[in-house]
């Protein structure tokens, strides 16, 4: 994925964002990414990659710079991406 591209769907909150919300909060749980616009509040689908992202940003924080290159090794494909949330907001009705 590339930076500019929503990480939070329901929220519209783009991956660089959030990266930059971590690095400058020095954010510890994923949970505080809440006040970073609602990140992870909506239907859930982005949590487990909120979750990765923290702890890769808290290990490894990339520069401004370098937020494209690092990101590109560590996001899943866009399409990919929003497939999934979908399959996974029709389990939601499901249940």
């Amino acid at each position: 994925m590339k930076p500019d591209d929503e990480l939070c769907l329901c929220f519209h909150v783009t991956w660089r964002k959030v990266i930059n919300f971590i690095r400058v909060h020095s954010v510890t749980r994923p949970s505080q990414l809440s006040e970073c616009g609602g990140a992870g509040t909506g239907c859930g689908w982005c949590r487990k990659q909120l979750t990765r992202l923290t702890e890769q940003v808290q290990e490894i924080p990339p520069s401004a710079a370098e937020v494209e290159s690092w990101l590109a090794d560590r996001s899943p494909n866009k399409e990919v991406y929003a497939s999934g949330r979908e399959k996974y907001r029709e389990s939601l009705k499901d249940n």
